[in-house]
């Protein structure tokens, strides 16, 4: 007589989805390597303001240097942007543009005075690039038990 347990049937949930789970961090934090990475080579260094439309120009190198990707476990995604400019918006007024305070010296005065900066997108288009390559990166992504 042939006995046969339905149970055997079936993937081992546990094992599949901690497989899953893996695979699926190693895959958005490629993704997020590649999107960081093509948008730090979207700001190259050069004298003057980039175009409105284009990626900014750097200067002295702060926007490039603090872009960073990490995972949030709490949306189950990956975050990639530019972090540690205390009290400044510049990240965002050159993404999107708007309005910005510039603070400068003036014999030896600080002199405020509000500016309005047309967009120069880097994160966005960035995305864009890397966009069509994501779902070969899942292609195969999960392995193993």
């Amino acid at each position: 007589m042939i006995t046969m347990r339905i149970k055997d049937l079936f993937f081992d949930r546990h094992t599949v989805m901690r497989a899953v789970d893996k695979a699926k961090r190693a895959v958005l934090s490629k993704a997020g390597a590649f999107i960081r990475t093509a948008a730090k080579h979207s700001i190259r260094k050069r004298k003057g303001p980039a175009p409105p439309g284009r990626p900014p120009h750097s200067h002295e190198g702060s926007l490039r240097r603090f872009i960073y990707f990490g995972y949030d476990p709490a949306s189950d995604s990956v975050v990639v942007g530019p972090v540690g400019f205390k009290r400044s918006t510049a990240p965002n007024v050159l993404e999107f543009g708007g309005k910005s305070e510039i603070r400068y010296r003036r014999r030896g005065k600080v002199v405020k005075t509000r500016a309005t900066v047309a967009e120069r997108p880097y994160m966005g288009p960035a995305l864009e690039k890397e966009r069509p390559k994501l779902p070969k990166r899942w292609a195969g992504s999960v392995r193993g038990g």
